[in-house]
């Protein structure tokens, strides 16, 4: 096999959950998988990631020993990945490593405008010796972008159609949606929670990491009162461009909106909180008020048959985008390997009317062996 395009993606999102690491080849038919492999996210490592997400337990001994920390997990899971692909690392063009949000502060509200990921892309080129892609976000941001989402730009290159306008929702922790246009026009932009509250709430009242399926959000009722609370958060009403992370949606933004329901049975507001994710996606694609012919979901939601139905009650034609050729959990992963290969091509990554940036611009450092 020819090293000719072939490129490693590397995502470790807002759950914490694992490092997904996905090697596909581009050609001229587009994208084709070669293989993927998921290293699951070590508990201790994870809740240092957690102390860095919110004060006051960050520090910089702390975030300098978990960027050293993360980057040696994502040097494990490349080598994983290109051990049972049978392939070596002179066939690899390039990795593209998001990094591990800890901190996203958009623009406006008059804070200072940043984004931040680690996991030190130096340790990862190091020991894989790969050039790694990385540091993604900020270019945009400097540009008076978001640095978010940035999925868009790669949804309109793999799944735009030249008859169909299509929606591409991406459910991570954080939820997504881009409107690829028959005549190849995107916008896109957060839309709110995905699994990130649905998982906390199992993690705090049925010790798992998240809710297998909604099968537990199953068992409760959605409560209205509350429902409807949460949707008045500004962030739900505000235009876009628009984006969001743990900084807004976590545990005191959800104890802040429970305190007038101590009533409630935990499964009846895991069930509420399913309700808002769906919703809030289903209204962001209404709000659009464009023409949508068909609804494709990607991301860890996709896997949850609860929210699933959910959906489908409100959107006619919704598809998974394994029907398009990628299964929802790679999505992002290839996202991120074609962001790599765009780098190293000295194209664009961003889309200017999807982050509100000055102009469309290269994303990411490169990050020599």
């Amino acid at each position: 096999m020819d090293s000719d395009n072939i490129f490693i993606g590397l995502m470790s999102g807002t759950s914490i959950d694992a490092v997904d690491a996905v090697a596909v080849k581009f050609n001229q038919d587009g994208i084709a998988l070669i293989h993927c492999y998921s290293e699951a996210m070590p508990q201790d490592l994870k809740q240092q990631i957690l102390d860095l997400c919110q004060p006051p337990n960050d520090s910089v001994q702390l975030l300098a020993e978990t960027d050293h920390r993360i980057g040696k997990l994502y040097a494990k899971t490349v080598l994983a990945l290109i051990a049972k692909a049978q392939l070596k690392p002179t066939q690899i063009s390039a990795i593209g490593c998001h990094g591990q949000t800890i901190r996203h502060s958009a623009p406006g509200g008059g804070n200072t405008a940043f984004s931040l990921q680690i996991g030190d892309a130096n340790i990862v080129a190091a020991e894989t010796s790969i050039p790694v892609v990385a540091d993604f976000r900020r270019k945009d941001m400097a540009l008076g972008g978001q640095g978010a989402p940035l999925v868009p730009a790669f949804h309109q290159y793999a799944f735009a159609s030249p008859n169909t306008n299509r929606v591409i929702v991406n459910i991570g922790g954080i939820s997504n949606i881009s409107f690829v246009a028959s005549n190849d026009d995107c916008i896109g932009f957060d839309t709110g929670p995905g699994n990130l509250l649905m998982d906390l709430w199992s993690q705090i009242h049925i010790g798992t990491h998240y809710d297998n399926n909604g099968d537990w959000a199953a068992s409760g009722e959605p409560y209205q009162p509350l429902l409807q609370q949460m949707k008045r958060c500004e962030f739900f009403s505000r235009p876009a461009p628009k984006s969001t992370g743990r900084e807004l949606f976590n545990h005191h933004w959800l104890n802040t909106q429970l305190a007038e329901f101590p009533q409630l049975a935990s499964q009846d507001i895991q069930a509420t909180l399913l309700s808002l994710t769906a919703e809030t996606i289903c209204e962001a694609i209404q709000n659009l008020n464009v023409s949508v012919d068909e609804v494709y979901i990607c991301g860890g939601g996709a896997y949850n048959g609860q929210l699933m139905t959910k959906l489908a009650e409100q959107i006619p034609s919704l598809h998974s985008t394994e029907s398009l050729g990628i299964a929802p959990n790679l999505v992002e992963g290839c996202a991120f390997a074609w962001l790599a290969k765009q780098r190293l091509d000295q194209q664009y990554g961003n889309l200017a009317e999807v982050t509100g940036a000055k102009r469309q611009t290269i994303l990411g450092g490169l990050y020599l062996p």
